[in-house]
């Protein structure tokens, strides 16, 4: 018998009694529809008016979000399609008069014609949309409304460092969503694929030597040249400067390997260990190469990561000049220095095209993990996953498995660092501590683990909050909230931790499962799997 407190029901059926949460859940649930849906309705009404008193703008986008809410849930003709003409025609009058942007009025013209695409097709349309959307971005940014509390959409920068942590939190998805394996030392691989491309695309190996054999290195240090240089395909390589230099693309795939080596000598210790002691071990992995990083300007005699100093500058992208000419200017010879033109009215900036070839990583590393998910080692990760033991005796190879759960997840965590580090031209030790694993781990868990779709989406929402949104709700809070002649004044960013902590607590005691969750993953938090109690199932 598990350890659930029980009782017998008025039908002599066995139901666990669970806590305060589940007994509210089931009261609520056995009222009748028609009851439910008013109260329901009764309580978005007063929010919204509540919300229209603090900022009519946030009122606004609750109607329209509590709109969208119940449209699935309306007659198509009339009901749904009155509602969405008048919503965009509203808008669109709204615009016209100067009183908002004609942007919004596109967006929801957009997302009420996705409501008429047949589910079957809407599979297929919606990522589409979401991808040219992205696409697009650089084009209209600068013609976005501003979102209600948390100010403008991001900038171009920012959307590159949102895909780099989209990209890491897919890979870890491999890890925790799909084997079901905690780890809490995701950082090392993202530590180890910025330093890979900061080694071999920077001057860190040059070696020194004085231009006058009779001085030594102690005699002329400002007189020191580069002594030693390799140059294979590499570009924006600054002039006269040793080193080694390879191309970054080479780069980004061989950061990618070398992370999935290091993704298995973190692995194979930890095969045989499950829960807690899992956590432990790869939590000791994820502090041990951040503090080999931070101290490796002596290692073995050798400097290897310059210590606190980072490596920097690194070699910008590129494709080099003979690629530039042979697709028109299509593919730049340097990143840094590639931008001088306009289209479609933008003029595009480096950061452009560094956030459309995040996007490009992005779009490889979600392809790889929906390919593996369908693949014959996907479904023995997942029934890893739901009864290691079961597993084992249906003859999966337990250790093989594993291991390729921890090498794939690591290989694009190398990658993302490696890109991110060319992006920033620089790492620092500084950038690789354990909260940065926390904060991967917790955009798995707020998105759904599991489920591709629903982990990029809580991994661009936090990083978002942690680049530029908990600074401007800040200044949204300091600016519209105010008690009589009183006016807080938050410095929200000093608050993150506790912030995201908060998050995940909300999302962990009222959708466990996350925000977009797998059907599977769902199921399983709902009705349980081998060692699960089942607090909140009715067994007749």
């Amino acid at each position: 018998m598990s350890n659930v407190d029980t009782h017998v029901g008025t039908s002599g059926e066995i139901t666990p009694e669970g806590g305060y949460r589940s007994r509210l859940s089931k009261s609520w649930r056995n009222l009748p529809d028609e009851r439910r849906r008013r109260i329901t309705i009764v309580l978005q009404v007063l929010a919204t008016i509540a919300l229209w008193f603090i900022d009519h703008s946030l009122g606004y986008g609750a109607a329209v979000f509590i709109v969208f809410l119940w449209m699935p849930k309306l007659t198509p003709i009339p009901w749904r399609l009155g509602i969405q003409l008048v919503m965009v025609i509203a808008f669109a009058i709204a615009a016209a008069v100067g009183s908002t942007s004609i942007s919004i009025a596109i967006l929801l013209a957009v997302a009420c014609g996705l409501f008429w695409i047949p589910e079957r097709q809407r599979r297929w349309a919606l990522p589409l949309t979401v991808l040219l959307v992205a696409v697009l971005y650089p084009f209209y940014l600068d013609h976005l409304f501003t979102i209600p509390v948390f100010g403008a959409f991001p900038n171009v920068g920012t959307g590159v460092y949102m895909i780099v942590f989209m990209m890491m939190a897919v890979g870890l998805n491999i890890v925790v969503g799909y084997a079901g394996l905690l780890d809490l030392g995701y950082v090392a691989f993202y530590a180890t694929g910025a330093y890979t491309a900061a080694w071999f695309a920077s001057e860190q190996f040059a070696g020194q030597k004085c231009p006058n054999p009779k001085f030594n290195t102690n005699n002329c240090p400002d007189q020191l040249v580069p002594a030693h240089k390799f140059n294979f395909g590499a570009t924006g390589v600054i002039p006269g400067t040793g080193g080694i230099h390879i191309s970054l693309w080479i780069l980004f795939l061989l950061g990618g390997m070398i992370t999935a080596l290091v993704g298995i000598g973190i692995g194979l210790p930890t095969l045989r260990l499950r829960g807690d002691y899992l956590a432990i071990v790869t939590l000791g992995f994820g502090e041990i190469l951040p503090q080999i990083a931070l101290n490796g300007q002596s290692l073995f005699g050798f400097n290897v990561t310059n210590g606190p100093n980072g490596i920097t500058p690194l070699d910008a992208p590129g494709f080099g000049h003979r690629l530039t000419v042979l697709t028109g200017g299509f593919l730049p010879s340097n990143y840094l220095t590639c931008c001088s033109q306009s289209l479609l009215g933008h003029r595009i900036e480096y950061e452009d095209v560094f956030y459309w070839t995040a996007l490009v990583l992005l779009l490889f590393t979600v392809f790889c993990s929906l390919r593996l998910r369908d693949s014959k080692l996907g479904r023995a990760w997942v029934a890893i996953r739901e009864d290691e033991t079961a597993a084992a005796a249906m003859g999966i190879p337990l250790m093989r498995t594993k291991t390729w759960a921890y090498a794939s997840g690591a290989f694009f965590g190398g990658v993302a660092g490696a890109y991110y580090a060319t992006f920033k031209s620089s790492t620092f030790p500084g950038d690789f501590y354990f909260n940065i694993s926390v904060f991967i781990l917790c955009m798995v868990i707020l998105g759904g683990m599991g489920n591709v779709w629903g982990v990029m989406v809580g991994a661009a929402f936090l990083a978002y909050l942690n680049q530029e949104g908990l600074a401007n709700t800040g200044a949204w809070i300091n600016t519209n909230i105010h008690f009589g002649g009183w006016h807080p004044n938050i410095d929200v960013p000093l608050y993150a931790s506790g912030i995201y902590g908060l998050i995940i607590l909300i999302v962990m005691l009222f959708r466990p499962e996350g925000l977009l969750p797998s059907r599977r993953r769902s199921a399983e938090f709902h009705e349980g799997v081998h060692d699960t109690p089942l607090y909140d199932v009715t067994h007749v």
